[in-house]
């Protein structure tokens, strides 16, 4: 019977191809050897000894290397008994089968993807993690906090913001907020305004009011009731047109219609935009004031798309101006917008700030923190933590200066420390220091061990012409 095993071969990657080459007692089966021709020369692959060619100059149709003399030709003449059959020959132009998994097509078949090179633990002395400066550390609980810092800008309480427009065509008269940046209290008088629709509705008023007075002991049935609803509807004109109440109240008691009407500041702040200008014409519905109370602002700031589970509506932000060094405002996350910016990526949070002397200037920019308290989580120093191509690795420190690479689950980091979600657990020793150089230790390490299965089984044993000295 035929002695079976299987090779797994690593290739140019140390894993990406996986390759089920049958291998049998070299002097019965070995396709190298041909028994009974001492003379012959054979041509093969050294990657994959199962292609061979009797010509030179051919190459390994699965992985492009040029194939090699052999001297096994003269061994297999004087190893196999006289008169045993010759092996079958599988030629260059026919390639190998292949044992592999679904995935990228590779000659013909499915290949996996690359696999990430194997790591072996590190052995070291003493004297050796001197050396390369070897220090340690343990993976604990510990509360652990996270500062976001971030660039946001003033702007305007959009909710204090009021404009002054009119209900009524006229003119304006007297202007006494004649400037941008005046600063106005509320009920505070802005101009004067010459109405004739407004002078109408006061004489209709007034007639209203002296009809019903003489309609009140009057016999007749509904005429005090329809003279008092005329007095109401007149008076209701007049307040939507924004009369106040003293305004109608001077009406009633002149008894005579006023030309002119003062308009009055509806709220208390700066006037940050003005259109109205003496002798004037307004028509319905035209800004003439605009007016900002800055008594609050806001900060609109960007976050990153992996901060925002990190933000919440109420948590204290922040801030700090060039204008004025070591003065630092605290202010509330008001809002989470709900769209991302597709140009930055970001996010934009609105955060809300008192502002006492109005030293925060709408269009300032602002450098904005964010502490986030994440609670007590797992956690180990952030340069424990290798980055090994497609994997995260730790060093953990086990009895006599073994070294064990482990793979983990990486969560945020934050105060110098990263949080672990899985892959270690709380008093494992590691190594925080020195990663780089046991990585590539534990590579090499791992790369021999290979080699020398291979030379197990009987890989490493070629003899080919083209490595002699």
């Amino acid at each position: 019977m035929c002695r079976r095993q299987h090779l797994f071969l690593l290739g140019v990657a140390l894993g990406s191809v996986l390759v089920s080459v049958p291998l049998c007692d070299w002097r019965a089966e070995d396709p190298l050897l041909v028994a009974g021709q001492p003379g012959r020369t054979v041509y093969a692959c050294p990657m994959h000894p199962e292609v061979r060619a009797d010509t030179p100059g051919e190459r390994c149709p699965l992985c492009g290397m040029e194939l090699v003399r052999t001297a096994r030709a003269e061994e297999a003449s004087l190893l196999a008994p006289p008169g045993s059959p010759a092996p079958p020959q599988r030629h260059a132009a026919e390639p190998a089968k292949k044992t592999v998994s679904a995935g990228v097509q590779y000659g013909g078949e499915a290949q996996r993807p690359p696999a990430a090179p194997p790591q072996a633990p590190v052995q070291l002395s003493p004297l050796q993690q001197r050396l390369i400066g070897v220090t340690y550390g343990t993976v604990e609980r510990r509360p652990l906090r996270k500062t976001i810092r971030t660039v946001g800008r003033v702007e305007y309480d959009e909710r204090k913001l009021a404009e002054v427009t009119l209900k009524v065509s006229g003119w304006i008269q007297d202007l006494y907020a004649d400037y941008t940046g005046q600063l106005m209290r509320k009920g505070q008088p802005l101009f004067t305004l010459y109405s004739p629709d407004l002078v109408t509705a006061q004489e209709e008023y007034l007639l209203a009011r002296r009809t019903a007075e003489s309609l009140k002991d009057s016999l007749v049935p509904g005429a005090r009731e329809s003279a008092e609803f005329l007095v109401q509807a007149s008076r209701n004109r007049l307040r939507l047109w924004d009369l106040t109440p003293r305004q109608i109240e001077e009406l009633e008691e002149t008894g005579r219609p006023k030309l002119s009407q003062t308009i009055y500041s509806p709220i208390g702040g700066f006037v940050i935009e003005k259109t109205a200008f003496a002798g004037r014409r307004v028509e319905p519905g035209m800004t003439l004031y605009k007016i900002a109370d800055l008594s609050t602002v806001w900060v609109h700031a960007d976050m990153y798309e992996y901060e925002l589970p990190l933000v919440r509506t109420g948590q204290e932000a922040i801030v700090s101006l060039a204008a004025y060094p070591g003065e630092r405002w605290r202010g509330t996350v008001d809002y989470i917008y709900p769209s991302l910016d597709t140009q930055t990526r970001t996010n934009k949070v609105r955060v809300v700030f008192p502002n006492p002397g109005t030293k925060l200037k709408p269009g300032m920019y602002a450098n904005m923190e964010l502490n986030v308290n994440l609670g007590e989580q797992l956690v180990v120093p952030e340069e424990a933590v290798l980055h090994s191509g497609t994997r995260t690795l730790v060093f953990v420190a086990q009895e006599q200066g073994r070294l064990v690479p482990r793979e983990v689950t990486l969560g945020v980091q934050a105060d110098g420390y990263v949080t672990i979600l899985g892959g270690l657990s709380p008093g494992e020793r590691i190594v925080t220091n020195g990663n780089f150089l046991i990585d590539s230790e534990s590579k090499l390490a791992a790369a021999e061990s290979m080699m020398a299965m291979m030379g197990a089984i009987g890989m490493g044993d070629w003899k080919m012409e083209g490595a002699r000295p």
